[in-house]
């Protein structure tokens, strides 16, 4: 007895209307790729002259480039961590406490604020650190100095103007927190209601809930939210330029008036009056801001990997 042939696959005829869609989602992925290559080639080839220039060659170096780019880099870093540092605790302790803690209406009202908040020009916030923020710390930065000068980072000479680096993580901060909260709290809102009724039936307090179901559920959300806000404050420029007094040193203290720049603001303020090898030295250090932007997002990227196995639904 022979075995019944298999039956042939009905294809189903595709409409006009999805070919027209497929195709476009895949120009505008492909569009995408493709305008990323393009940034990345014209940086590399913008970037060679200044690789091996010398003082001579360019009136920004005084050496060589990597000597220029170094405390730029420094700053960069330096400036977004703090901001992060800063940022994620108030972050989500904001969004806990829209989705957990306030009456609806508040929460409401609340993640309306967040949301507009996120949408002021960076130029607002510099103006902000500037006239207000820079002024109103100067006092705290005198006595930390005076009363906690034995702390590395609280030492030297107290800069009179409050324009340091630690006011500009202060404004770096203030402008991730909406982006970080936003992610935070739909993340936190999508955490199954049964594993909170069940913590709560089990006797636990709302923290010891939010601890045990909340927060392990939205902890890739989480890293993702933070390295958003990181990658926004590395890049951050015009709030950076208005409210840092920079020098180009390389130095951890917080309230001096010696302090590091960063690559974007340095572009940024620079750029106006540069000429021949300089604009392929600003352009080269706009490379070394790229490729660590990059990174940040390839180890978010593999961090939230690592994790995407877990499901808080099982």
């Amino acid at each position: 007895m022979t075995a019944a042939p298999a039956e042939a696959k009905i294809e189903a005829k595709k409409r006009p209307g999805d070919i027209w869609f497929s195709g476009t989602a895949l120009a505008a992925g492909s569009m995408i790729l493709a305008t990323l290559a393009a940034v990345a080639i014209f940086l590399i080839i913008q970037s060679v002259p200044a690789i091996g220039a010398t003082a001579e060659d360019a009136s920004l170096l005084t050496t060589n480039f990597w000597d220029y780019v170094w405390p730029l880099l420094f700053g960069t870093i330096w400036a977004a961590l703090l901001a992060l540092l800063l940022a994620v605790p108030l972050s989500l302790g904001v969004a806990l406490f829209i989705t957990h803690y306030a009456p609806r209406r508040i929460a409401q009202g609340l993640g309306y604020v967040v949301d507009l908040l996120a949408a002021v020009p960076s130029v607002v916030f510099g103006l902000w650190g500037i006239l207000v923020l820079a002024p109103a710390v100067q006092p705290v930065y005198t006595w930390l100095n005076a009363n906690m000068g034995w702390f590395p980072l609280f030492a030297g000479d107290v800069s009179a103007t409050g324009r340091t680096i630690f006011t500009a993580s202060i404004v770096l901060a203030v402008m991730v927190v909406p982006i970080i909260t936003a992610i935070c709290r739909e993340i936190f809102l999508q955490t199954p209601v049964l594993h909170e009724e069940a913590a709560l039936a089990l006797g636990a307090t709302r923290w010891e809930m939010i601890r045990m179901a909340v927060l392990p559920f939205g902890r890739s959300g989480i890293v993702s939210a933070s390295m958003l806000g990181l990658g926004r404050a590395l890049g951050e420029t015009m709030a950076v330029a208005m409210v840092l007094s920079a020098t180009g040193t390389v130095t951890f203290q917080l309230f001096t008036s010696t302090n590091p720049s960063t690559i974007a603001a340095n572009i940024a303020l620079t750029f106006p009056e540069a000429y021949g090898t300089n604009i392929n030295v600003l352009i080269a250090t706009g490379l070394i801001l790229f490729v660590v932007t990059f990174a940040v997002n390839f180890i978010a990227r593999w961090i939230v990997n690592r994790r995407k196995e877990f499901s808080g639904a099982n």
